[in-house]
């Protein structure tokens, strides 16, 4: 499917007259994450389509000239080019990590493109005018490879094994997830795209304010920078034993979520949360979709009531 950077890989199941929800992958995972979750909520009654993001799998930029780009705005203005390419108008996003990040943003920039957000870890837009500000050093060792991509070793590092450095950060994120070699072999296929050394390192010397935007996205990341509201009804998720991200009651962002909100804890669940715990996951799509319906019927409800004043 063609957007106006992208040639975008995608596996698709569901019937196409329901509504759509896109389940959007992290890093450095692939769309295999969401093998379990995609049959269940096609079986629920959703469209489900799942993108490849830039820089993974089969996906390809369609000019050499582009700047490869990992940057927040990039990912989340990749979602709603997405949608527009597919020829859908509105639809639930839900995601984790990089997904995770493309769908708040998609949903903070464009709330009247989303339905609804399921996002794991939460609020995920980027302070990056904060990225100089330390962390407590246990958290700070669990973000390792921020790090080492920062350094031309790290890119050689990930250059030559992106498997390698694959499983070390799957074991750390998710210590109680039993992946086998098969699990890590078959996400490690999407590493083999020729862009994804490149966007990688960008995304974290970006985030981190070791690298410039790309000058498309400068009007989008100027907006990001403002910390802006997610408006949406919303799902949040916590993993329980999330080796990077420590599960909250989800009160600490709080004040970025003005619309309809559920948090919840997933217990056992590391970082890769859908893969981990589909049945969780599949749940909180599901969910956002009531918690959407409820709200359209308060709203209903309240604007008769002004009606009849």
């Amino acid at each position: 499917m063609s957007t106006d950077v992208l040639e975008v890989a995608y596996y698709e199941t569901g019937s196409a007259e329901n509504d759509t929800v896109l389940l959007l992958h992290g890093f450095p995972y692939d769309i295999h994450s969401y093998v379990d979750v995609a049959p269940l909520l096609a079986d629920s009654g959703f469209r489900v389509v799942v993108p490849c993001l830039r820089g993974h799998g089969p996906t390809r930029f369609l000019s050499g000239s582009t700047p490869r780009s990992g940057q927040q705005a990039a990912l989340g203005a990749d979602t709603v080019a997405f949608m527009d390419a597919l020829g859908v108008e509105r639809a639930y996003l839900a995601g984790y990590d990089w997904g995770g990040r493309a769908a708040n943003v998609a949903a903070a920039l464009w709330p009247e493109r989303v339905l609804g957000l399921v996002s794991v870890n939460s609020y995920l837009i980027q302070d990056i005018g904060a990225a100089a500000k330390p962390l407590a050093p246990e958290l700070e060792a669990g973000f390792w490879y921020f790090f080492y991509f920062l350094t031309e070793r790290g890119r050689a590092g990930l250059a030559g094994d992106p498997q390698g450095v694959a499983r070390v950060i799957w074991r750390r994120n998710s210590p109680e997830w039993q992946f086998s070699d098969h699990d890590l072999e078959r996400a490690a296929q999407a590493f083999a795209n020729p862009d994804y050394t490149d966007i990688v390192l960008h995304s974290y010397r970006h985030r981190l304010g070791f690298a410039p935007g790309a000058e498309a996205y400068a009007g989008l990341e100027a907006r990001l920078a403002e910390l802006p509201a997610i408006t949406v009804p919303a799902v949040t998720l916590d993993g329980t034993v999330d080796g990077n991200f420590p599960a909250t009651d989800g009160s600490s962002t709080a004040r970025h979520f003005t619309g309809p909100r559920l948090h919840r804890k997933v217990a056992g669940a590391g970082h890769n949360l859908p893969q981990e715990r589909p049945e969780a996951f599949a749940a909180a799509v599901r969910d956002v979709r009531v918690l959407r319906q409820e709200n359209a019927s308060h709203d209903r409800l309240a604007g008769r009531r002004q009606d009849t004043t």
